[in-house]
């Protein structure tokens, strides 16, 4: 949302670079140099928020705006800005919840290092989360080290549709990567870094400010496609690709045992120092929920290409029988199936034994139309009529004992949403 993209010593992000390098690659050819100018206008975004009576605000901080070249010397309007932007948050009574990471790195380090392939990028991400608390954590009392690494990592690495565009066939079309390899190695590096940055807060800040810290993962729900102990089975396995993958080793230190049995020595392996750092090394668990989807088997069965985690060896589809999953959207792979976010918070809570939970995104897309006359597109009934029904299941969670903490919208303003650039209405404001 920001825009100012080299504004007052701001540096280069993987996104600027990819966006400019590769607009083939974004839906629309677009890039958010500009977005919603949120960089200028937050006071008017700020009163956009009290109008709705909201009571807190989830954003990110751009590293590459703190931090130009990503470690080194300090941009001090960088640090200005967020200053600016929290206090007018907490003098209209809106909370400041402050994502570290949210899949934009300093280009600097990935031309430096490759980025989140090294283990150099555990010291830089310590530095820069570090430069964060100090400055901000007085007024911050919620922090996430990292927004959806599991989706990151997949399309940066698996089929290359995010930066660096890292990924080997038949899973993408990219002139580097290994997909097969580098998703682990990432995932491993992302893991420490989100460890140590946990260990900092508590060992330097916490006591003093107050404050909690954990880590926000992308989790869908997935139904057997059919009633049969290979695809119920196939379900539980892909949850343990995309939410446990990051969730497991946080809480109990370790990779899930799906993951182990089907990856055997292509999974890294945690040193004993490792994991007893990486153990409860959160405070909540943010849950960012879109879709449902149906998983069908396809280590027993046979299956066409897999584009999606391709080595939990599942096929994931939103029709079965002819018959949609749910309500389609404008995005070919979310549904609107209210049940699904009850379900996943179930999952949490009885995997992680009732942790703290955020619903930290969910959201309703619609693809813009630019033909639309204006009174259609704010007649935006749909997207009502979704937000009803999920709090009303989510509600059926917290009644069975989930411990839910908070529920974010996504988005406060229509924005620029990665590939699919400014196709996709997500905003509560347009």
């Amino acid at each position: 949302v920001e825009g100012a993209n080299l504004e007052d010593g701001k540096g280069l992000s993987n996104w600027d670079v990819f966006t400019h390098a590769h607009p083939g690659k974004i839906a629309d050819g677009s890039n958010g140099d500009v977005a919603d100018d949120h960089y200028h206008r937050y006071l008017e975004d700020i009163e956009l928020m009290q109008s709705l009576g909201v009571n807190s605000y989830r954003f990110s901080i751009a590293w590459s705006r703190i931090l130009p070249r990503g470690r080194g010397a300090i941009n001090d309007k960088g640090i200005k800005f967020y200053n600016n932007l929290i206090d007018a948050l907490l003098s209209k009574g809106i909370q400041p919840f402050v994502t570290l990471n949210h899949y934009d790195l300093p280009h600097h380090l990935e031309e430096a290092y490759g980025g989140w392939l090294s283990s150099h990028i555990i010291e830089d991400f310590q530095a820069y989360v570090d430069i964060c608390f100090k400055n901000f954590g007085d007024r911050v009392k919620y922090w996430a080290t990292l927004n959806e690494p599991n989706i990151f990592v997949e399309r940066g690495y698996v089929n290359g549709a995010f930066p660096p565009s890292r990924c080997s066939w038949p899973f993408g079309n990219c002139t580097d990567g290994d997909s097969e390899r580098e998703p682990y190695i990432v995932a491993h590096n992302i893991l420490l870094s989100h460890a140590a940055a946990v260990n900092i807060y508590r060992t330097k800040y916490q006591d003093v400010q107050a404050g909690c810290i954990g880590i926000v993962i992308c989790a869908d729900w997935y139904e057997p496609l059919r009633s049969i102990p290979d695809d119920i089975v196939a379900a539980n396995r892909l949850l343990a690709f995309d939410t446990a993958w990051f969730l497991d080793p946080v809480v109990y230190g370790d990779y899930p045992p799906e993951m182990r049995q089907m990856l055997g020595r292509r999974l890294p392996m945690f040193s004993k120092e490792m994991s007893q750092k990486m153990r409860g090394s959160f405070d909540f668990i943010g849950i960012n929920h879109y879709s449902t989807l149906y998983a069908k088997d396809c280590l027993f069965s046979p299956c066409s290409l897999i584009t999606y985690l391709p080595d939990a060896l599942v096929h994931t589809t939103g029709v079965r029988d002819g018959i949609l999953i749910g309500e389609a959207t404008s995005m070919e792979d979310v549904f609107v199936v209210p049940y699904g976010i009850e379900k996943i918070v179930m999952y949490v809570k009885e995997r992680y034994n009732n942790p703290p939970i955020i619903i930290t995104e969910n959201g309703y897309p619609q693809e813009i139309d630019p033909s639309a006359p204006m009174e259609h597109v704010l007649n935006d009934v749909a997207r009502v009529q979704q937000m009803k029904s999920y709090l009303a299941s989510l509600t059926v969670a917290i009644q069975k004992g989930a411990d839910v903490r908070g529920y974010y919208i996504w988005s406060i303003l229509d924005n620029f949403e990665w590939a699919y650039g400014y196709t996709q209405r997500f905003g509560l404001y347009y």
